[in-house]
């Protein structure tokens, strides 16, 4: 469009000029308004803050006028807006003003209805604390006695995007900021590229079920690729995905006309193709398999934390992987809850909408299950699921999170406009695409230092928060410290709607807890799911 836009207005001042001095002279006057307009484009085009404005000159400035009137549309035709919605304009606002370190103050107290079902708050002390001395930049420590080179993680993460679904410009933008804010960069499914390694920030290396980046000829797993990959001192942990919340039972998507010569290369896949992911892992099939597996890795990787990530489904198979572990003595460091809730740039409508448990319900499940079997002292849990704000990593963590991932968030701190052009690779911003015109829109050196902003202004909030609650540590959360409206007059702690279990509740098989008998009986540390008919189980 840059191109486009010199040549059309190059034109322009022609025909304007011949017209006036050929035909009527009156008509140098439009020389009064097409100067100027011009102008104004060649500025957007080369300044570097605005990747619209870069990518669509002059025509791109009509999106901040949409911006400035759709919250007065919101207010007073249409309705409050409230965290309901899907990312909301509130959290919408809060990334961007925080990424350009501007003021994220609101006049009038709340903008939500604090008598809406499902509303939020957090129980604040008399005995509030002052955040300064608190630890601005806490962290948690991942690695149990079988990692030899645990890893300190921030409480907030860049959560798991590939490049292929994101632009060359955007996966330097996001590691960059990791590695001036000292954070984690999640790789994504589609393997490790050198726009990750470039900028030297820390990396997660996600490994889906094609494989990518450790893919034999064959797409199964290979040990070779994999120890030559994360051998890298920039790769710090090894997460194994089992499922997303995005499409939770389904594997990944990449339309064919993102796959260009470097991803298909990267990904060991050929392009000219839709690239789908097995629903399925082919190296292994049983809980104990997952956990060997793991092992493995942790074994190829010299030590380094490994863990799985998933969206809770069938519990009994959460409960089987459990069991798993106790019989064989194989702990993950981590294990990743992302919710039904979870972005993509491309899912069947069916998974997006109405498959897997929403981040909340699986993270206390999963806290819960391995408090129950005596598990969590081992093995950390890191948190996905539309976390925005310092008051979402609070709730997280009360839940039974140790650490946060942020997606879509992170998106709109490297320039996302929501679009919902992610899987037409035709983003206006250049985040979510390959063509090379429109990446170039998106300035590296101004957006890395807009994701590092975000992410240090949310952990400063966290901490503000928590000072609020008269905690020092972020191990000092617990659900008594968030309540929900469950209707306009009923009200209740999360400690109440997630009651806890005790440490080993779920070890004795002759005293199970009530609501866990079903599926512990469905679970077996041999298969994730028994099928046979309940009345076998003679509940």
């Amino acid at each position: 469009m840059r191109l486009e836009f010199i040549v059309a207005g190059i034109l322009s001042l022609v025909l304007i000029g011949l017209g006036g001095f050929l035909l009527w002279r009156p008509l140098w006057w439009l020389l009064v308004i097409a100067v100027p307009l011009l102008g104004i484009g060649f500025v957007d085009i080369f300044q570097s803050k605005h990747a619209l404005r870069r990518n669509f000159p002059l025509i791109g400035r009509t999106r901040y006028l949409f911006e400035w009137a759709r919250p007065k549309i919101y207010q007073y035709f249409i309705e409050p807006d409230h965290d309901g919605r899907p990312f909301s304009r509130i959290f919408r606002s809060i990334v961007y003003q925080r990424a350009k370190k501007v003021l994220d103050t609101a006049p009038f107290g709340t903008q939500l209805n604090v008598y809406d079902e499902g509303y939020e708050w957090m129980n604040h002390s008399i005995r509030a604390l002052d955040h300064h001395n608190l630890d601005q930049d806490p962290r948690v420590l991942i690695g149990n006695s079988s990692c030899t080179k645990p890893y300190s993680c921030s409480l907030f993460n860049v959560s798991a995007m590939s490049f292929g679904s994101l632009s060359k410009h955007a996966v330097l933008a996001l590691n960059g900021g990791a590695k001036i804010g000292n954070f984690a960069h999640n790789s994504g499914e589609g393997g490790i590229s050198p726009y990750h390694f470039k900028p030297g920030g820390d990396i997660i290396y996600q490994v889906g079920t094609g494989y990518f980046g450790c893919r034999s000829s064959d797409g199964s797993f290979d040990s070779e690729k994999f120890k030559n990959l994360v051998q890298d001192s920039r790769v710090k942990m090894i997460e194994l995905k089992l499922s997303q919340g995005a499409k939770p039972g389904h594997g990944g998507i990449l339309p064919a006309k993102k796959v260009t010569a470097e991803i298909a290369a990267i990904r060991g896949i050929p392009m000219g193709q839709d690239v789908n992911s097995p629903p399925f892992h082919k190296a292994f099939d049983t809980p104990v398999g997952l956990l060997e597996l793991l092992q493995k890795m942790r074994n190829l990787s010299g030590g380094k934390p490994v863990g799985f990530k998933l969206c809770i489904g069938h519990k009994a198979e959460f409960v089987s992987i459990c069991k798993a572990i106790k019989a064989n003595d194989i702990k993950p460091d981590f294990i990743t809850v992302d919710g039904g809730e979870g972005g993509t740039g491309a899912a069947p409508l069916e998974f997006s909408n109405s498959v897997g448990m929403p981040y909340k319900e699986g993270l206390a499940f999963v806290y819960d299950c391995l408090v129950g079997f005596d598990l969590k002292k081992d093995i950390k849990i890191i948190a996905a699921g539309k976390i925005v704000t310092g008051f979402h990593i609070f709730k997280a963590l009360a839940l039974g999170a140790d650490a946060c991932y942020s997606a879509r968030a992170m998106m709109m701190a490297v320039g996302c406009i929501q679009a919902l052009e992610c899987n037409k690779n035709t983003c206006p911003t250049g985040v979510a695409t390959q063509d090379d015109q429109l990446v170039k829109g998106l300035v590296v050196s101004d957006k890395k230092i807009r994701v590092a902003n975000y992410h240090q202004e949310t952990i400063e909030s966290f901490v503000e928060l928590m000072a609020a609650a008269g905690l020092r540590d972020p191990d000092q959360i617990n659900r008594s410290h968030i309540s929900r409206r469950l209707n306009h007059s009923t009200t209740q702690g999360f400690h109440e709607i997630y009651p806890y279990l005790s440490t080993g509740a779920l070890l004795n098989e002759h005293n199970i807890p009530p609501g866990w008998e079903l599926v512990m009986r469905l679970s077996s540390s041999e298969k994730f799911l028994l099928q046979q008919p309940l009345e076998k189980f003679h509940l």
